[in-house]
């Protein structure tokens, strides 16, 4: 593939994320600010029981819930939609022949699995009044860990079904590189720390339904991505090559 197309793809892959953290600010607005409102609503009542003042405001909650927000998901979108863009560029002709949309889905799908499933596994998102101030610089840092080890992980499993498919086929490789990324993965749940901060007062339904909804916004993100960005290659390929068949990547050296 040439650079030009490269280019091109890189572009789609922004906008595609564009697109993409659009839709994810659209569920987190209508389904996860309601429960982060909750939250809050409940951390403030715990502070006047406790005589503690809330303190000014710098930044509005209004503000939060909709400019903070959609900034935020925004900026994202384009920035992961740019380094998704870029994977799938790699990876077309490279896993089979899985055509644009196929790997852009994959790709996808992989992303989210690797950048937010595994990681959420072993540190859940936590609306606010839960957790202890004190330990957040190290519960930050570990969830970011965490999601270096699931993406090394899983490059190395992708390397090793590769390598191993040859002699055992794709599906028994594939089997036994992802028995692999389990396993390690499990090790890695094992042997970080775990933080248990949850109140006993905080209500279970609200916590569950505060993760559910970071959850969807992550699935809506990385679906929608996957399905805009896949449409665009696919539309461009197609155009470049001048065929029915859409080129793929021609693996170097």
């Amino acid at each position: 593939m040439n650079s030009i197309s490269v280019r091109a793809l890189l572009v789609r892959g922004m906008l595609a994320g564009l697109i993409a953290g659009a839709l994810a600010f659209a569920v987190a607005y209508f389904l996860g600010e309601s429960q982060v409102d909750a939250a809050i609503a409940l951390e403030e009542a715990a502070s006047h029981d406790h005589g503690a003042g809330g303190g000014e405001e710098l930044v509005s909650r209004t503000m939060q819930a909709t400019g903070g927000l959609a900034t935020a998901l925004l900026v994202f979108g384009v920035a992961a939609g740019g380094i998704a863009a870029l994977v799938v560029c790699y990876a077309l002709g490279r896993i089979g022949s899985f055509g644009p949309r196929a790997t852009a889905a994959l790709i996808a799908g992989a992303a989210l699995l690797t950048v937010y499933i595994v990681p959420f596994l072993k540190y859940p998102a936590n609306p606010p009044a839960v957790g202890n101030p004190d330990t957040i610089g190290k519960r930050t840092t570990l969830f970011f860990l965490m999601v270096a080890l699931s993406l090394l992980l899983a490059v190395a499993a992708v390397i090793i079904g590769t390598r191993l498919a040859p002699g055992l086929g794709n599906w028994n490789a594939t089997i036994v590189a992802a028995t692999g990324f389990v396993l390690a993965i499990g090790l890695a749940y094992a042997f970080l720390p775990s933080f248990d901060e949850v109140g006993k007062d905080f209500p279970g339904s609200l916590l569950w339904k505060f993760r559910l909804s970071t959850l969807a916004v992550q699935t809506t993100f990385w679906a929608g991505f996957g399905l805009v960005f896949g449409y665009l290659a696919d539309r461009l390929l197609l155009s470049a090559n001048g065929a029915d068949t859409p080129r793929v990547a021609t693996p170097v050296g």
